[in-house]
């Protein structure tokens, strides 16, 4: 399995294990299927089970063209990278600074998925001759970028600036830095947290998941430092239980604004 270091805002590199080119396929392939099934059934509701016949192009364009065009986008925004296929799959897109893909990210790697674009429009006004024909030379030429890049990307990785990787492993470590706050009792101990931002907190998520897999602390003295050097804190705690209490409230404090 490849590895890829990727240099977070703290200066720490944190490996990630790359996600397998079939991995990646057959995240492709179920996330095709979906699209397809949604285009066939919006198309017989209009056509078949409505009647309605011709003068449909307002409503293939609206209800059919414009979902399944911003379906990958709209996925990987709502669910952290990820779109139903790649959920299933466990894997996920990363940006090379070590967090969550940005909105910009996203958009970039959406509106590099031409060949996606052509194969909608051409198949829902042309036919599936033209759209499939079109598909094939666009998914070609991506699975070519993705084996000569050293990172496995495709075009809209490269110019978006980012990577897809792996979310499963022996820790079952959950892919959100998200955790509930059990206790109604609780007392925030570093309320200074919220001053870091979303990718922050997302390589403090990082930062402990790796250092869990190979039980190696020395990046996590490192972040606490930074942190609470850019924080003006001072703790007593371990470099681990300090940012773990971070992240404990940091989703405390998210959840009640």
């Amino acid at each position: 399995m490849s590895v890829i270091q990727i240099s977070t805002p703290f200066n720490i590199d944190i490996e990630f294990d790359l996600a397998e080119f079939h991995k990646r396929l057959l995240a492709y392939v179920i996330d095709f299927v979906i699209l397809v099934l949604y285009g066939l059934s919006m198309v017989y509701l209009w056509y078949g089970a409505f009647e309605v016949g011709e003068g449909g192009t307002g409503f293939v364009i609206l209800v059919v063209l414009i979902p399944m065009l911003f379906y990958s986008m709209l996925s990987e925004l709502l669910m952290g990278g990820q779109t139903a296929g790649k959920k299933i799959l466990g894997i996920k897109v990363v940006s090379l600074e070590g967090g969550e893909p940005t909105l910009g990210q996203i958009m970039l790697r959406a509106f590099m998925r031409f060949y996606e674009w052509g194969f909608i429009i051409f198949t829902l006004f042309w036919g599936s001759s033209a759209g499939i024909g079109f598909l094939l030379i666009g998914g070609i030429t991506s699975i070519i970028i993705m084996v000569i890049s050293q990172k496995g990307q495709r075009l809209g990785d490269i110019v978006a600036g980012t990577v897809v990787v792996n979310t499963k492993t022996s820790l079952t470590v959950d892919d959100t830095i998200f955790m509930h706050v059990r206790q109604t009792d609780y007392k925030v101990t570093f309320p200074e947290v919220m001053r870091l931002s979303d990718r922050d907190i997302n390589t403090v998520m990082n930062v402990l998941t790796q250092a869990k897999k190979s039980n190696k602390y020395e990046m996590c003295n490192k972040v606490a430092y930074k942190v609470q050097e850019v924080l003006k804190v001072s703790t007593n705690m371990y470099a681990e239980e300090f940012l773990e209490k971070l992240m404990e409230d940091y989703n405390y404090l998210a959840t009640r604004e």
